[in-house]
């Protein structure tokens, strides 16, 4: 299965979202900014310059995006709107928002670029709920990709250093770890049209799991760094921090064509 380089150059890619338009928003954690790139690539456009540390985007149903960093914000035509803030955090990781506009994040409470840093776990929160912004997962040590269920049924978050994926059913509160230490270390995911979760794994390369967990397909992209995925139909793009075949790429933003199509994802409304 071949993967084509849409962008490159990049630190550490990530956060990658479909946009109204069919091009591909992502960001740079390390360098800073987020960009848009054409499904076929070509100019890659600065929509937000220099914000760094955004580990997750999504689109507003007002227009512009909804991005973390030092906080939760909406940026449109240049102008940034703080949705939610703790004094104090070190940052907010990836992002992901469900069918009634809620947007869901994860907190990080440590400085994890920094390998002499403390783990303290952190926590995903939901901003827009009818009760403010609220906890709904703790004891996540390093919250990271997340995704929710088109039905608003279960939200998925990746606990990448903590080696599981967490299912945690909004209805009824309950949480369920899964396993994947023998995968590696989960990053971003994205769902399918079947209700399967691609995970992208910081070691390299791509799973697709079923929703109790079983693996039944492995993706390779050519990357030692992959650290995050969408979809756009059929088209899977994925995000890198690293190019194994081509190091002076540096990350990149890669596509390839997958048999399943991807869930729909709703734009914020908070």
């Amino acid at each position: 299965m071949g993967f084509e380089v849409l962008a490159s150059g990049y630190g550490l890619v990530e956060g990658p979202t479909e946009d109204a338009h069919g091009a591909i928003v992502f960001s740079d954690v390390l360098r800073g900014g987020v960009y848009r790139v054409g499904r076929s690539g070509g100019a890659v456009e600065t929509l937000v310059p220099k914000r760094r540390g955004v580990g997750g985007v999504a689109l507003h149903a007002d227009g512009g995006i909804v991005c973390s960093g030092r906080d939760i914000a909406h940026v449109r035509d240049g102008v940034t709107r703080t949705l939610y803030s703790i004094p104090g955090l070190p940052g907010w990781n990836d992002l992901c928002t469900d069918a009634r506009g809620r947007v869901y994040a994860g907190a990080l409470r440590f400085a994890v670029f920094d390998p002499d840093a403390t783990a303290v776990p952190g926590e995903l929160w939901c901003v827009g709920s009818d009760a403010g912004p609220i906890v709904l997962v703790d004891d996540v040590v390093h919250a990271n990709g997340v995704a929710c269920t088109p039905d608003c049924g279960t939200v998925y978050l990746s606990d990448t250093r903590a080696r599981r994926l967490i299912a945690f059913d909004i209805a009824q509160g309950t949480r369920r770890d899964i396993d994947v230490s023998a995968l590696g270390h989960p990053d971003g995911l994205a769902l399918d049209e079947n209700g399967a979760i691609w995970l992208a794994l910081v070691g390299g390369g791509v799973a697709r799991l079923t929703p109790a967990g079983e693996v039944d397909a492995r993706l390779a992209p050519p990357s030692g760094f992959t650290t995050s995925v969408c979809f756009d139909g059929r088209d899977l793009y994925v995000t890198t921090g690293a190019h194994s075949e081509q190091p002076e790429l540096g990350g990149c933003v890669l596509r390839t064509t997958v048999d399943v199509a991807g869930a729909p994802v709703a734009p914020a409304r908070v």
